[in-house]
């Protein structure tokens, strides 16, 4: 029950266009008593015109049949025109309600929903629901009327023709009702399985390098077969009940048909009917016995929206697990970080600890590293200081306030990140470094890449930085897309900027090069980096050394040769790697 008020919950996109939802079924009642006067004056044109050697009357009724025929079409065609309004501005609304609320989720719940699944209800599930608010404005008054009023009108023609529709109507109703019922559940596990395709289509477009560097087109081609072929079997399995459904309701129409024939020709034989009226009557059970088969498809199209509704709801019920504050925060320090007993576990990890009881304190302007093993936790660390996440333990500061108490607004424009994975978007080379600063200057992108080492090769480019990024960066190397990367970072001048290993890709001269520009154009920043190679942080203020989620020691290079047994281990591996002095 509970659910069902909460897919309702959606009709409030609709509110907006009421003008339009409400012309809708208006404008179609106008074809449809087109519709239904039809047969009537079809009838007295065989009867009295035809039958009766009337060329007047069947001139007369032919041309009052033509201009109802113009006024239907006309209502149909403004009843189509309004209904899409309506039903498109709802989708258009919801798409947009729906997108910000994934938006506004943490990654942990956007993880949780998987992307595939996401894309699925961002287009199919709402376009089913688009498709039931359109059918369900025109196709339904369409449907009811002509159900109601074939019945009236076929009765008025004679009593007797109830009798069919006594015996047809519940057997066409138990047989709707029991293959909708077979039906209804197998929408949701559809859903399911298109978010399965969308899933591995998606994991294959994005790591198309690594599988065809690894050979695995095969084996991804099977695993996509595979959630292909579970999709189809799940449609043909709904295909085949609706199948079954349409010759049933056929059968029974014909028999229909055929008993008003019978019922009709003894009437007129007992010259109680005329001809044209026993036409009429066929053509009236017809549009009633449609009406059934088209309110079954209508039941079809609300089983499948209920389930897209359901799926939407989930979304947009969802909290997002990171929230703004009520109040804008006031700082009383700029650029500093503090951690106090932070603690974080990732959701799923079974309640493994990524971080155990860390404590740091950055000071304003420091230029910092974070070193340790692959695992050791570096990454989630500095994703608890913009709040991408946040710690189940302890406290997590910037400039003086507690991370809780900004606007993440407030808090992320203070803070410059640039991402372990470069993710670069469609558009120029001036766009992707303009993500930085939406309003910045060509002179001033520029500036921002000379400090990240890009314009060199930005500027070989055929039209420089107006050329055309593929799609992810695909038309550049990694060491391109980091220092790109670094560019959209730098041309913000945040009050802290951190880079997440970053420029792994770089060799160390033109690292060093990208390190100086930045201490030269971000003096008074603090810089936070996050390093596999102790070449490229030694000569920070301090080096932070993590050890399974525990912060080791945190200190200058010389003295943690001293007295920090971990991060010697690490300098010693790193010297036997490289063959001599790191």
């Amino acid at each position: 029950m509970a659910k069902k008020s909460s897919n309702l919950g959606l009709v409030r996109y609709l509110k907006p266009y009421m003008k339009f939802a409400l012309l809708t079924p208006l404008t179609m009642v106008g074809e449809v008593m087109v519709d239904l006067w039809q047969p009537k004056l079809m009838s007295q044109i065989v009867d009295d015109g035809v039958l009766g050697n009337d060329m007047d009357l069947i001139i007369r009724t032919g041309i009052i049949m033509m201009i109802l025929i113009i006024l239907g079409g006309a209502c149909g065609v403004g009843s189509s025109a309004l209904g899409g309004c309506a039903s498109q501005g709802f989708s258009r609304d919801l798409r947009c309600d729906v997108y910000k609320k994934v938006m506004s989720l943490s990654f942990e719940q956007t993880d949780k929903f998987t992307t595939g699944s996401l894309v699925t209800r961002l287009t199919t599930d709402i376009t089913a629901i688009q498709q039931l608010v359109d059918f369900g404005l025109r196709g339904f008054v369409r449907d009811v009327i002509l159900f109601v009023g074939g019945i009236i009108m076929m009765l008025t023609l004679n009593v007797r023709f109830g009798l069919v529709l006594v015996v047809a109507l519940p057997i066409e109703t138990i047989f709707v009702l029991l293959i909708m019922k077979k039906v209804n559940p197998l929408y949701s596990i559809v859903a399911k399985r298109l978010d399965r395709v969308n899933s591995v289509m998606q994991e294959n477009v994005t790591g198309s390098r690594v599988v065809k560097a690894y050979v695995r087109e095969n084996y991804e081609s099977g695993r996509f077969n595979d959630a292909n072929e579970s999709l189809t079997a799940s449609n043909l399995h709904v295909q085949q009940l609706i199948a079954i459904l349409q010759p049933l309701l056929m059968i029974i129409m014909n028999a229909s048909v055929i008993a008003v024939i019978w019922i009709g020709g003894w009437q007129v034989e007992a010259k109680a009917m005329q001809v044209g009226q026993v036409m009429a009557a066929i053509t009236y059970l017809t549009q009633v016995l449609n009406g059934i088969m088209m309110l079954a498809n209508m039941f079809q199209t609300v089983s499948r929206a209920s389930a897209s509704a359901t799926r939407i709801n989930e979304v947009l019920e969802t909290e997002p697990v990171i929230k703004d504050a009520q109040s804008d925060a006031k700082c009383t320090e700029k650029g500093t970080v503090s951690l106090k007993n932070v603690s974080f576990t990732y959701a799923g990890s079974g309640g493994r600890p990524v971080l155990s009881n860390v404590s740091l304190d950055i000071k304003s302007g420091e230029n910092i590293a974070i070193l340790g093993a692959t695992g050791s936790g570096k990454t989630s660390l500095i994703n608890l200081i913009p709040r991408f996440y946040d710690p189940i333990e302890g406290d997590v500061y910037v400039d003086g306030v507690n991370v809780k108490e900004f606007k993440l607004e407030d808090l992320r424009s203070r803070i410059g990140v640039v991402l372990q994975k470069s993710e670069l978007f469609s558009g120029s080379v001036a766009d992707n470094i303009r993500w930085g600063k939406k309003d910045a200057t060509d002179e001033e992108i520029i500036a921002a890449a000379q400090i990240a080492q890009a314009d060199e090769f930005v500027s070989a480019m055929p039209n420089g930085y107006d050329d055309i990024i593929a799609e992810k960066g695909a038309s550049l190397s990694g060491g391109q897309k980091q220092r790109l990367s670094v560019s959209r970072a730098v041309i913000k001048k945040p009050e802290i900027i951190i880079f997440d290993d970053s420029t792994s890709a770089l060799d160390l001269g033109t690292e060093a090069r990208l390190r100086q520009g930045l201490h030269e154009s971000l003096k008074g920043a603090t810089i936070i980096t996050i390093a596999q190679r102790i070449a490229s942080v030694k000569d920070c203020d301090r080096i932070a050394v993590l050890d399974h989620g525990r912060l080791a020691d945190c200190d200058t290079h010389e003295n943690l040769m001293k007295n920090c047994e971990v991060y010697r281990d690490i300098y010693s591996s790193q010297v036997k790697t490289s063959g001599g002095e790191v």
